[in-house]
Parts: structure tokens; sequence; C-alpha cells
């Protein structure tokens, strides 16, 4: 953080001192990523950010923009003069590209697109039609490919040629004359192998690709998996029609992420910075979860109401509710966190739910004992309680903590086999469930052992 605000102020002293060739030359020694984040700084003086970005170099402001928020890149769009905003946009990657027309507003979509050359524009125009959320919605067609007769030596000059325009050099793939993916060849191998001989020997026969209709989700969970820096995307008939990158891979994972973690905690998922999103934005993200969640938990008001006079005549018991609706809801909360976990890295599937089920009640049944143990003590010891009483307290304990771990591991999974998103089957939710199932577990063992 010390070294990006000294940047900051360097480049402000510099352009107040009209230093603007010296503000180049620290602008060269940066990274791309490093210069959107002195941008974000300067968002707000919208003239002196369009002034800084025109004296980035071409290649390197491209670059930099890339890395921008979808606000900036709009408000610098709006500055920028038509040749200025060509040259951003010859230089961007065709994903870029793609995902820069996703983002903004029509009227600016439709500046965007007149300045790209034809080519681009018609590719752009079929990437689109891919689901936003498939590996054809993220893949680049910028790729290197070959035939498997061309030479090694043949090889690597078209990667001379052509390796400028590509999103990467590190995998070449190899297609027949129908363009069907038949193997990949890494740049290594290439500088390692004869000179005469062909690409079809060298090359890696066993090629693990995706789908262009294949959940982006998926996509992400291979190179997870395998450690690729880019993999290839095939249609219905295998043939090689782009490929991603292992950045928009991570882009991805980043997504989700935040995503399950708002999903988790009852907020509908938004994808602007928290400090970029307005009051009323927050609170149409959160009042549908949090009337929902108030409507479910009516249902423990009811559940109060039925046993009225019980609690009337046993009041102690009132003093021990939220403990026994807290330790449920915590312990399935830790059931359904494992769950989705596992769920989200592929470690289970639907046909394990008996196998996780029977391990959850194990471990229930541990955690129950050991709680309910140290519950009882307490209880006798410290709150000198009827033995009977806290009998009933005790076994409450252990029935919920079992009910809440079974139902905080179930759900998750059969809400993924339904189509839905495992996390929304997250802490609040069953949190709900379990404080109305602790509830009426706790009144039934009252009313057995004390008799109300």
């Amino acid at each position: 953080m010390p070294e990006k605000m000294t940047f900051e102020k360097m480049i402000a002293n510099l352009y107040e001192e009209r230093k603007y060739a010296s503000i180049r030359d620290v602008f060269k020694t940066m990274n791309p990523a490093d210069i959107a984040s002195i941008f974000q700084g300067l968002e707000e003086e919208e003239t002196k950010s369009a002034a800084l970005f025109r004296l980035l170099p071409k290649e390197l402001a491209a670059e930099s923009f890339v890395e921008m928020s979808p606000e900036l890149q709009e408000n610098l769009i709006i500055k920028l003069s038509d040749n200025e905003l060509k040259q951003i946009v010859d230089e961007l990657y065709l994903d870029d590209a793609v995902d820069l027309v996703e983002e903004m507003p029509a009227n600016v979509v439709k500046r965007i697109l007149k300045q790209a050359d034809p080519e681009t524009r018609a590719m752009i125009n079929e990437m689109l039609k891919y689901p936003e959320d498939s590996a054809g919605g993220i893949m680049t067609t910028e790729f290197v490919y070959f035939h498997p007769d061309y030479t090694v030596a043949d090889a690597i000059k078209k990667i001379r040629r052509t390796g400028v325009d590509s999103e990467t050099i590190n995998n070449c793939y190899v297609t027949d004359s129908n363009g069907k993916l038949v193997g990949t060849v890494t740049i290594r191998r290439l500088l390692l192998s004869d000179e005469d001989q062909t690409v079809g020997e060298v090359m890696e026969e066993n090629v693990i690709s995706v789908n262009t209709l294949e959940d982006k989700e998926k996509v992400a969970e291979a190179f997870r998996k395998y450690g690729f820096l880019a993999m290839p995307v095939v249609d219905g008939e295998n043939r090689l029609v782009g490929i991603v990158t292992v950045d928009d891979a991570i882009d991805v994972i980043n997504d989700e992420a935040t995503e399950d973690i708002e999903i988790m905690a009852a907020i509908t998922p938004s994808t602007k910075p928290y400090l970029k999103t307005s009051v009323f934005s927050i609170w149409k993200s959160r009042i549908p979860w949090l009337l929902l969640l108030m409507v479910s938990a009516t249902f423990t008001g009811m559940i109060l109401t039925h046993f009225e006079d019980a609690l009337a005549s046993q009041l102690v018991l009132v003093a021990y509710i939220p403990m026994l609706m807290d330790t449920g809801g915590n312990t399935g909360s830790q059931a359904s966190t494992t769950i989705i976990r596992g769920l989200s890295l592929g470690e289970i599937e639907f046909k394990d739910i008996f196998r996780v089920v029977w391990k959850e009640i194990r471990v229930a049944f541990f955690c129950g004992l050991t709680l309910a143990a140290a519950n009882f003590l307490k209880l006798l010891l410290f709150d000198r309680l009827d033995i009977t009483v806290a009998l009933v307290i005790s076994l409450t304990l252990i029935l919920t903590v079992l009910c809440a771990k079974t139902i905080g591991s179930i759900l998750p999974i059969l809400s993924k086999k339904m189509g839905f998103d495992p996390a929304v089957m997250a802490s609040p939710f069953i949190t709900t469930c379990v404080d109305a199932m602790s509830l009426m577990i706790y009144f039934r063992i009252a009313s057995l052992l004390l008799h109300i």
C-alpha cells in the first residue's frame, strides 16, 4: 500500500508541474494492474484521469484499461476521441473486447463496435451469441495452431509470425484439415525437438478440452484440477473454436467465491465493489432475503405460543432457549459450510449423500455428547438446577446437534441436485429451520420428563 501511495503522489506532483514526459517514463516501469489502481484513486477527477491516460504508450494503455473497473472504463471512453478509442480497441485481445462490450451500456457499446474493424466486430458478435456463463462466453479466438504435417521448424516460424497477436504461445494446438482438435504441443517441446520432426510426432494426443456450452464454473474447476495455463474449447463436432486462459479462470473463481459468500450471507449477489454500490442497491439486495427469513422465523413464534402454558409452569426453561437455538444454528452452519465447499471443489456428489449423512451423524453424536456433558455439569454445579430439568436441556442439546448437522449436510446436496446454488442453503436458511426444530424437540422432551 505505501508503494502505491508513493506512485500516486509522484504522478500527482509531476502532473501539477506539467512534466508529462516524466510521467510517461514512470508509467513505463509499472505493471498495468498497478497503473489501473492509480487511476482508480483518481476516479473522481475525470479530466485528470483522461489526460494521464493519453500519456500511456498504446499497448500499455490497452493492458491497463483491461484492469480497470467498468465504471472507470466507461468514464474514460466518454472522454476519449474516436481515434483514441479505436487505438485501444485494436490493442485489446478478443475476450477482453467481448467483456468490455458486455459491461458497457448500449450507447457506449455502439461507439466501441463502430471503432472496431469489421473482422473484429464480426468475431465479437459471434462470441456474444454464447451464454455469458459458458466456456464460449469467456474464451478467446486468438491462439496458435498447426496441422500435424508441419515440421517443428515451420511451427516455430509460425509462432514468430503470429504469436504477437495471440493470447498465449506457451500452449499451441494441432488441428486436422477440418479444424478438429487432434493434439496439443508446448513451446518448450517444440524448442527441444529436432527441426525436421513433424508436429504430429511431438504433439500430445490425449487432449483435455471443454465444450463451448460448458458452464464456466466447471471450466475453472478443470484449471484447478489439472493446473493448466490454457484450455482448448471445442464445438459439438470437436472443432477447435477458442481457448480459455488461466487469468480468465481465476476471474471466474473469484466471482463465484464472492457470489457464494454473498448468497451464504443471504444477500443477492452484486458485481459492483461495496464502496461503489449505492445505499438503495444494497437495500434492494438484502431486503428480499430478510423478509423471507423474517416470515419463516414466525414458525418459531408459533411454536412458543403453542407451548405457552408449559413455559408458564416451568419458567426456567425459557432461559435456555437462546443457547439451544444458537448451538443448533452454529452446528448446522458448520456442516453446511463444509458440504458446500466439498460440492464446489467436486469432492462431493449426490451419490455420496448417504456417506455424508452417516459421517455427519457420527460427528454430531460426539459433538452433542461433549456439549451435553459439559452443559449438564454446568447446570448442576453453577446454575443449581433440578437434575430432571438439567437432563431435559442436555438431551435436547444432543438431539438438536444431531438434527442440525443432518439438515446442514442434506440440504446443500439436494439443492445442487435440483439445479440451485448450494450456497442458498447456508447459514441463515438452515438456522431458521433448526431453530424451529430445536424448540419442538425441547418441548417434547420437557413434556415427557417434566409432565407439563
